[in-house]
C-alpha cells in the first residue's frame, strides 16, 4: 500500500532521453496490455470470477493491477519508463486539496442499501482519519462519481484536477458481497486517496514470493514493483492483511497461489472485511493528519 511520491517525472522525462532497452515487440505488447485495461464488460468480469473464484473481485476487474483506472497520460508515462527498462513509474503528487474528497452518486446507479454501504465506507474513513468527504455541488468540476457498472470494482488513483470526473465503480451487489464487501469499498476509496497496492512496494520481496509460473500469461505486469526512490511507505511496516494487499490467488491461471508469505503473520492475506490500523496510519501520515507522526 503505497503513497505516490512527490516527483515531477513528466518534466524529468521530457528533459532526459535515456536509451530504449526494450524491443519494439516488447513495447508494443506492453502498450496492448495497458490499452486493454481501459475496456472490459460485465460478462468478462463474471467469467473471470468463475475461472478464479478464490481471487478478490477487484483483482478480477481487468484494469491495471486489477482495479486501477489509467488516464491516457499515465499510459504514456508507463510505456516510456518500460521502454527504458524500468519497472518503477510515478507521476506528480495527487492529494485531495484541503484533505477533502468531493463525490456524488451517479444518477440511478444504486439502491438505498447499496448507497448506505458506500456511505458507511466513507464514514469509516472519516472516523479513523482527518479526511472529509463532501457531496458535489454545482460549481465542482473535479470530483468522484460512484457508478455500479457490471465490469467490477475499480478506481482512479489520487486527485487530478484536469481529470474532472474521477471514476469509482462498484459492480452492484448485496452489501457484504463482491464489490460491496466493506473493505473492498474502503480499498477503492484508498486508491482515490492516492494509494497503490501493498505488494507493489519496493521491499515486498522480503515478505512475499511471487510464483510466476502460476500467473495467467500476459498479466505478469500486475506484479511490478515500485522502487524506493519513487514511493514512500511512510515508516509503516509491511502489512500482510492490509485491505490493499492482493490475495494469494490473484491472477492465478491454475487455482494455485501466486503470492506466498515468507514470514509468519496474523490474519488473512487479502482479507476485505476491515481496514487495518496500519491502513489508517498510512492515510493519516500521507495527509499529515495531526498526531500521525507521533
Amino acid at each position: 500500500m503505497l503513497r505516490i511520491a512527490v516527483l515531477v517525472t513528466i518534466v524529468c522525462t521530457a528533459l532526459a532521453t535515456p536509451a530504449v532497452v526494450r524491443t519494439r515487440e516488447e513495447i508494443q505488447a506492453f502498450r496492448s496490455f495497458l490499452e486493454s485495461t481501459k475496456s472490459g464488460d460485465g460478462s468478462q468480469f463474471a467469467a473471470r470470477i468463475m475461472t478464479n473464484p478464490l481471487a478478490n473481485p477487484e483483482e478480477n476487474s481487468d484494469k491495471f493491477q486489477g482495479d486501477i483506472v489509467l488516464d491516457d497520460f499515465m499510459i504514456e508515462i508507463l510505456l516510456r519508463q518500460y521502454a527504458m527498462g524500468r519497472n518503477a513509474y510515478t507521476w506528480p503528487n495527487t492529494k485531495w486539496p484541503n484533505n477533502t474528497v468531493v463525490w456524488e452518486f451517479g444518477e440511478g446507479e444504486f439502491g438505498p442499501r447499496q448507497q448506505a454501504a458506500i456511505e458507511e465506507g466513507i464514514r469509516d474513513i472519516e472516523r479513523h482519519t482527518c479526511l472529509k468527504f463532501r457531496y458535489r455541488e454545482a460549481g465542482d468540476t473535479a470530483f468522484v462519481r460512484l457508478t455500479g457498472g457490471a465490469g467490477g470494482c475499480y478506481a482512479h488513483v489520487g486527485y487530478w484536477e484536469s481529470r474532472g470526473v474521477h471514476v469509482l465503480n462498484l459492480a452492484r451487489n448485496e452489501p457484504g458481497v463482491g464489490c460491496f464487501r466493506h473493505a473492498t469499498i474502503v480499498h477503492e476509496w484508498m486508491h482515490i486517496l492516492g494509494f497503490l497496492h501493498m505488494q507493489s512496494t519496493h521491499n515486498r520481496d522480503d515478505y512475499v514470493k511471487i510464483v510466476k509460473e502460476n500467473i495467467t500469461p500476459g498479466l505478469e505486469h500486475n506484479f511490478d514493483i515500485y522502487t524506493q526512490d519513487l514511493v514512500d511507505n511512510l515508516g509503516v511496516e509491511y502489512d500482510y492483511v492490509s485491505c490493499l494487499h492482493y490475495g494469494p490467488y490473484a491472477f492465478s491461471q491454475n487455482g494455485e497461489k501466486t503470492i506466498v508469505a515468507l514470514q509468519e503473520h496474523e490474519g488473512v492475506m487479502g482479507q476485505r472485511l476491515y481496514a487495518t490500523d496500519d491502513d489508517w496510519l498510512r492515510i493519516n501520515r500521507h495527509y499529515n493528519c495531526e498526531g500521525a507522526w507521533n
